[in-house]
């Protein structure tokens, strides 16, 4: 136990030491010390409070008294959010995680299986059918123990005026891309009301910082929004219109915010996954791309012509027929439209939107693009070359030289190559689907079962708690660090007489951890309506197969029963009328 509270006092101290490195010019930051004290204090009156309901909990008599206690628990949670998944993000995590086995691998030798804790667990336990006291009790008290241990080591004595303003951006984003979504409340279903205490949280640090409003009139702009988003949650999770939501007011509180950050002076040093100017979430302009790179200027537009042309070449490869083109067509949505590619063994995923994530193929194996192309180069089954073979042909080619000698002021190299090629797949973000020219009011076209799709997909289907909005991909919105994998039991076939698991183990072929059989990174659902056969295997050539899937449980509903499998439903319920409004939104995310 020692341990863990050493490890967790060195995360709180190394974020507070982070928070030094992000700063800004042309800040009034400092110029009140009293009113970072007094937001501390809000802060950690937060922490205190959720952790003597969770204590209190221990003497609770009854079921109904627990649930009781465990909703002020995590209302007093919500509240202290949006500073704490700043100021400490992976301690924020752990206290919030799902309630599912984590596994980290950073390599074969260092596997790390750890049980979950936290709000989650508790919740499921709480409402389950038959609740284990013991067990409640023991969950209660090791979150409480994790809350005052955050309360009486965090700081906030490092903030400035710039990470109040990211504080506030982050809980109104996280919000629109997790908190209506369900994702943290799959038993309960109190997402709204969650969402509710958080935007009661900004409420607050706005209050707090009145006096860094030159323009008062702005200060009065944010609380009203804050006040009518508010109005608008309070109803029933499933009737919640979350298109109108994020379109009307999420992306109205990103104007107000833009507008802050002028009144208050403030001009950011460092970039963040997503660009501060945005006005829509649902943009081309949205991401920022060297967030998900390594490279140097990732949106050159020479480069990425240089890496198009490498793109579509076949001598790149050891028998002079391949091309990446050959597996990505780009007439196919960047896919092969194959059940399964003869190279790889696996469906071909598009390579739209690929660049804005942190896993590559199908079993997360690389975490970069150029990695993911080293690996396409060795392997036998595709380009069966290598990087030494490919810089060679490049440097004697007529036409490569002098294009590397524009774009990297040198010689053609590997690192190069693959740079290029890396630059050209990062630039496959359109943004210019039909939702997305209408959730970004730049026209009214959506039909209202497109609009009822989408509050399905964000709510009731639970289809966004692992497809993210907006790249509807699992990349996890916030710090966009993680690309998740999920096990949800796809069958070998179609039928349902027998199902058998499909027999690609997945991620467990990576590092042959037993807890990751048949875990699949959860890829992008834009452009859906064009990229069938679907899953890794190309199962369902439908997107309705795809959603009676679902529907049905995934693996388990159909009788395999995967114990780990992560699907946060056993049936979704959902009715020939909901089934069909899902169908027509995802199609209108095609570019």
């Amino acid at each position: 136990m020692k341990n863990v509270l050493s490890l967790v006092k060195k995360a709180i101290v190394l974020n507070s030491l982070l928070l030094l490195t992000l700063g800004c010019k042309n800040e009034k930051a400092y110029e009140s010390r009293e009113t970072f004290m007094q937001l501390e204090k809000e802060y950690k009156k937060y922490l205190e409070n959720s952790a003597l309901a969770l204590d209190k909990i221990n003497a609770g008599t009854s079921i109904k008294e627990m649930k009781s206690l465990y909703k002020e628990a995590k209302k007093q949670f919500k509240l202290a959010e949006p500073i704490l998944a700043f100021i400490d993000d992976s301690n924020y995590k752990a206290i919030n995680q799902p309630n599912i086995i984590k596994v980290n691998e950073e390599d074969a030798t260092n596997i790390r299986i750890s049980n979950p804790f936290g709000f989650q667990v508790l919740e499921e336990i709480i409402h389950s059918s038959k609740p284990d006291y013991e067990q409640i009790q023991k969950e209660a008290k090791l979150t409480s123990g994790r809350l005052k241990l955050l309360k009486n080591n965090g700081s906030l004595s490092q903030l400035g005026n710039h990470h109040i303003l990211w504080i506030i951006r982050d809980a109104i984003n996280r919000v629109a891309l997790k908190g209506i979504t369900g994702f943290d409340s799959t038993v309960a279903l109190t997402s709204l009301e969650d969402s509710k205490n958080v935007y009661e949280s900004i409420k607050k640090i706005l209050t707090i910082f009145e006096a860094s409003f030159t323009d008062k009139q702005l200060y009065k702009d944010w609380i009203t929004e804050i006040e009518t988003s508010q109005k608008l949650l309070q109803t029933d999770f499933n009737k919640f219109d979350r298109y109108n939501f994020i379109k009307n007011h999420t992306h109205k509180s990103l104007g107000i915010w833009n507008k802050t950050v002028k009144d208050w002076k403030i001009k950011f040093e460092i970039k963040q996954a997503l660009n501060y100017n945005i006005i829509s979430l649902f943009d081309k302009n949205t991401f920022n791309t060297g967030h998900f790179t390594d490279q140097d200027e990732p949106d050159n537009s020479d480069k990425i012509s240089l890496g198009k042309q490498l793109f579509n070449d076949e001598k790149l490869s050891d028998s002079k027929t391949m091309s990446c083109a050959t597996c990505h067509k780009p007439e196919l949505a960047f896919t092969d439209g194959k059940k399964k590619s003869t190279e790889t063994g696996r469906n071909s995923p598009t390579l739209l939107y690929a660049g804005l994530q942190k896993g590559f193929f199908y079993d997360n194996r690389t975490g970069g693009l150029e990695g993911q192309i080293v690996d396409v180069i060795n392997n036998p089954k595709e380009f069966h070359s290598s990087l030494d073979k490919i810089a060679d042909y490049v440097k004697k080619s007529d036409i490569y030289p002098a294009l590397f000698q524009k774009v990297f002021k040198q010689s053609p190299a590997d690192y190069s190559i693959r740079s290029a090629i890396a630059a050209y797949i990062l630039s496959l973000n359109p943004f210019n689907s039909k939702f997305d020219r209408n959730i970004s009011n730049k026209e009214n076209t959506l039909t209202q079962s497109e609009i009822n799709g989408f509050s399905l997909f964000m709510g009731k289907a639970k289809c966004a708690t692992c497809h993210f909005a907006p790249l509807f991909n699992g990349t996890v919105p916030g710090s966009y660090r993680e690309s998740e994998m999920e096990l949800i039991g796809v069958p070998e076939s179609k039928s349902k007489t027998n199902p058998k698991i499909d027999s690609d183990l997945g991620r467990f072929e990576v590092f042959k951890t037993e807890n990751r059989k048949y875990f699949f990174k959860t890829p992008t659902l834009r452009n859906i309506a064009k990229t069938a056969p679907y899953m890794h295997n190309g199962v369902y050539t439908t997107l309705e197969e795809v959603i009676d899937f679902y529907n049905s449980g995934g693996g388990n509903g159909l009788g395999l029963q995967l114990e780990f499998q992560t699907l946060p439903f056993n049936n979704l319920s959902l009715t020939d009328k909901e089934k069909s409004d899902l169908v027509a939104f995802m199609k209108t995310l095609s570019d």
